[in-house]
């Protein structure tokens, strides 16, 4: 995976286990391990994980392990949309209650 585009610029990454972090690329090896300055965790929601909170916390420079990172992108440009799984499963549901 080529992330020279990406160096220098603010990458939100995000890993295994649901954590995500804001920060710097500074840079990276083959094993994509990252490094990050001015890093920013996006603290989850304690009573629904799956949700972010809209808090966070500063980590300053941080090393990340390759094989936990499950997706790299651009801060800028990108935007969270809804899932068409979770859209497909609403659908079928309300007609399923219509039905009734």
């Amino acid at each position: 995976m080529d992330m020279e585009p990406l160096l220098g610029s603010s990458v939100r990454v995000k890993f295994t286990g649901g954590r995500e972090v804001v920060g710097v690329l500074k840079g990276y090896d083959q094993l994509l391990n990252l490094t990050l300055e001015n890093a920013v965790e996006m603290l989850r929601n304690p009573l629904n994980p799956a949700v972010l909170s809209g808090e966070s916390r500063e980590l300053g420079t941080l090393v990340c392990r390759g094989p936990t990172i499950t997706v790299v992108s651009p801060e800028s440009g990108a935007e969270q949309i809804a899932s068409p799984f979770e859209q497909a499963k609403a659908e079928a549901e309300a007609a399923a209650a219509a039905a009734q």
